[in-house]
């Protein structure tokens, strides 16, 4: 997620957010939700825009084949990229999303949406985009009369997910959000009818799963690489900054360390496993005094039980020197995971195993890549070929049940029972394509 922008077009940056709920639009229940299998219907505008029309170019190896290969990936030329309106232009946004459109093959930056005119004047001048294409929070439903427009990225404080959501597939756009997808599993569910009734696809921003080292770990787990994983211990930690950042403001953030960071922990749990949790236990903590921790919670410990056995203990604290971390532990000797695990880049793989009665370490590694370029093309080429997205909005919705079992939990002090679902990837659409 973002840090919110500092002025509003028209509003102070704490009225309009005070006022932004009560400007939520309303919908009503809309029915069952399709398979995982069903597809949604494109945008008019993107329907010229298909993976097919990637160009790819070949060159002849360089390396013997004993060695790694390089790979030329199939890129689409920009007048067939889907073109997104980045909603918020926070730190994640400057940071992150639109340095990575950069590493896209199939995605291009099109239009901005900000409350502040200055800011968003600078940001489209430094990456090419059309000043016509600035709009701000008011004005944002007009993006329905923009064709470069295909999709939305919503990258607003939590509490604000619903409201832009909504209005986005009113206006006939495909939405990519960040996590959390909302504030309660009421308003992901609103979300969730919202662009089906529209016809347009959601999926939430859930980068460690497009993340190749993620990824191989979960392969070793569902393979068995080490045998059975029945232990998964994460670590998400951090020392925020003072009182005063939406993240330390329950209505803005929904809650504390749990949604923004804990939710790493219990929703990479569920991607390594393919389970979804049956039982959960809790605790909550925060230091007595402390500023910060006056309407969220610090530091949440938290275990949650999966159907095959599997057990996974999980931290997550605003209060700590920063640690982002996962172990693997398998019961044919080896164990494997990430540290860092949930970080921007960095991200480093390791593993030990017994082979001829010696513990044998590695750090496999592809040599990095960008996560918001894999996960952003990842939804461009699902709207291209008009697929459900890998993480969909019931992803996200799956994850507010379990984040809301966890608080109930700690609130109760009693294990709390989630209801029991055995089939693998449940609310996951089709995996994204290797490499």
């Amino acid at each position: 997620m973002n840090t919110t922008e500092q002025s509003l077009s028209g509003y102070s940056r704490r009225s309009f957010i005070e006022t932004a709920g009560k400007t939520m639009i309303a919908t009503g229940v809309i029915g069952a939700l399709p398979a995982a299998g069903a597809k949604a219907q494109t945008s008019a505008s993107s329907d010229t825009k298909r993976t097919a029309d990637a160009i790819k170019v070949e060159l002849p190896p360089i390396h013997a084949a004993s060695e790694k290969q390089d790979k030329w990936p199939a890129i689409s030329p920009p007048s067939k990229r889907i073109g997104y309106a980045l909603v918020g232009l926070g730190n994640l946004t400057l940071q992150q999303l639109l340095p990575g459109f950069a590493e896209c093959n199939y995605s291009k930056p099109v239009a901005l949406v900000s409350g502040d005119a200055a800011k968003a004047k600078k940001v489209a001048a430094q990456y090419g985009i059309d000043p016509k294409n600035i709009y701000n929070y008011q004005n944002y439903d007009e993006i329905r009369n923009n064709p470069e427009i295909d999709a939305v990225y919503i990258v607003l404080p939590n509490s604000m997910h619903k409201e832009f959501t909504i209005r986005a597939a009113k206006a006939g756009k495909h939405v990519l959000c960040e996590k959390p997808m909302a504030n309660s599993s009421a308003e992901a569910q609103e979300m969730i009818d919202a662009c089906k009734k529209a016809g347009k696809k959601l999926m939430i921003a859930y980068r460690i799963q497009y993340e190749p080292h993620n990824r191989l770990a979960m392969k070793w787990t569902r393979e068995k690489r080490f045998g059975k994983v029945k232990l998964i211990d994460s670590v998400n930690v951090q020392n925020s900054g003072p009182y005063g950042q939406w993240r330390l403001n329950k209505k803005l953030a929904g809650g504390g360390s749990l949604p923004d960071i804990g939710l790493y922990c219990s929703n990479t749990n569920r991607f390594l496993t393919g389970e979804e949790p049956h039982t959960v236990l809790a605790s909550i903590f925060s230091t007595p005094g402390d500023e910060r921790f006056k309407e969220v919670e610090e530091t949440v410990m938290f275990q949650l039980f999966f159907p095959s056995g599997t057990v996974a203990n999980n931290v997550c604290s605003y209060g700590v020197h920063d640690a982002k971390h996962y172990r693997c532990y398998a019961d044919n000797g080896g164990w494997f995971g990430l540290d860092p695990a949930f970080s921007y880049e960095g991200l480093k793989m390791e593993a030990s195993q017994v082979q001829d009665g010696m513990e044998v370490k590695m750090e496999p590694s592809n040599g990095g890549s960008n996560q918001f370029a894999l996960e952003i093309d990842h939804f461009s080429t699902c709207i291209m070929d008009d697929k459900v997205p890998f993480t969909p909005g019931e992803e996200g919705l799956q994850d507010h049940k379990v984040l809301e079992a966890i608080y109930e939990s700690a609130k109760t002090g009693k294990p709390v029972k989630l209801e029991r679902i055995d089939k693998l990837d449940a609310f996951r659409g089709p995996p994204p394509a290797e490499g």
